[in-house]
């Protein structure tokens, strides 16, 4: 190191050198390893659907239906009632704006020549014909206004810097559990793949939209009260450069801070530097820091919605007067929250627009 003209020297033993090497290496596996996992879930995904694709090409034709119908018309009865209950119990979950989403799509020309069909050779089975055609309408309708919906979805995400295979593939990877309870449309236990892809395309959907709820869109103090910014700054007590990994609002103490987006508070107490904070786990890997609080107003397991108050500006911690230090993190790495909380609510209000489902 050179200072003031004169030359010093640093000695690195052996240990520290090793110590160094084998952190390194290890990082570097622990990040080769997390790719290779990505890259399977997306490869398995995929495979996955182009394997569903496939069955549903296969799917009967009006011919192979009306044979069906022949054959044992009370089988037939009972495929259409194990479908009206999966799709009763289906649309029962779903929210109102994709219940009542408009079609302009014509009927499938299949499940019509397989009315046209069954009316001619079976007229007592025209009406179970008329019933298996709007159920596959109602099916086609809703997978396409999911599959819509979920790339609008993926399109916000991705104009706001996150990756929605990510958000998709982290899903699975969520604290859930309980009895397994099998859907079958079928009388041998399996699933018609055009329901499954109904069933799919709305989880998707659900995925992708949950993904944007946790986004932080509220800014948790005044956006007018900024600071210090993100990155690399002066530090205010020994002057040095020093990375300032959040937003600092300045605010009197007492004033009220808002929860950035839905999520569930997964920590409050003190942390060393940060005083009293809180801390609120958005899902797929996002989180949101709150520092320097005078008080709480919230606690450990609570669900909080987007703008609800959770505590109030102090200067507890490493500060050098009231204001609230907000931090974003993604995978425990900190991003700069200032473009979610300019962007985001522009991008999540043209998301939650009303629209109608396209004719193709």
């Amino acid at each position: 190191m050179r200072s003031q003209g004169q030359v010093r020297f640093i000695r690195i033993s052996s240990r520290v050198q090793i110590a160094a090497a084998i952190a390194l290496v290890a990082a570097l596996l622990a990040w080769g390893g997390s790719m290779a996992a990505v890259a399977w879930s997306n490869y398995a995904g995929a495979a996955e659907r182009e394997a569903l694709l496939s069955r549903e090409a296969r799917v009967a034709t009006s011919e192979e239906r009306l044979e069906a119908y022949r054959a044992d018309i009370r089988e037939v009865r009972d495929d259409l009632a194990r479908r009206q209950g999966f799709l009763e119990d289906m649309v029962a979950s779903l929210p109102e704006d994709v219940k009542n989403a408009e079609d302009t799509a014509p009927n499938s020309e299949e499940a019509a020549q397989t009315v046209l069909k069954v009316g001619a050779a079976l007229p007592e089975a025209r009406g179970l014909a008329e019933i298996e055609a709007r159920q596959l309408a109602l099916v086609d309708r809703l997978t396409r206004f999911a599959d819509a919906r979920a790339a609008r979805a993926a399109a916000a995400l991705k104009t706001l810097g996150l990756d929605p295979t990510r958000v998709i593939g982290r899903t699975g990877r969520e604290a859930m559990g309980g009895p397994l309870e099998r859907f079958a449309t079928e009388k041998d236990g399996s699933m018609d793949p055009r329901f499954e892809r109904l069933g799919l395309s709305l989880a998707r959907m659900s995925a992708l939209e949950r993904g944007l709820d946790g986004v932080p869109q509220v800014v948790p103090a005044s956006l007018a009260s900024i600071s210090s910014g993100f990155g690399y700054r002066r530090d205010p007590f020994n002057g040095s450069g020093a990375m300032h990994s959040g937003l600092d609002f300045r605010g009197p103490t007492g004033a009220p801070i808002l929860a950035a987006a839905k999520g569930k508070v997964s920590f409050v107490g003190r942390k060393s530097g940060y005083g009293n904070v809180v801390e609120i786990d958005h899902g797929n890997g996002m989180l949101t820091r709150y520092a320097h609080m005078s008080a709480f107003e919230t606690k450990v397991g609570k669900t909080v919605e987007a703008g609800e108050p959770i505590g109030a500006i102090g200067s507890t911690g490493r500060s050098t007067g009231p204001h609230l230090h907000f931090e974003v993190r993604i995978n425990g790495r900190a991003v700069n929250p200032r473009p979610f909380l300019e962007r985001a609510p522009d991008v999540l209000e043209e998301i939650r627009r009303p629209s109608r489902l396209a004719s193709n």
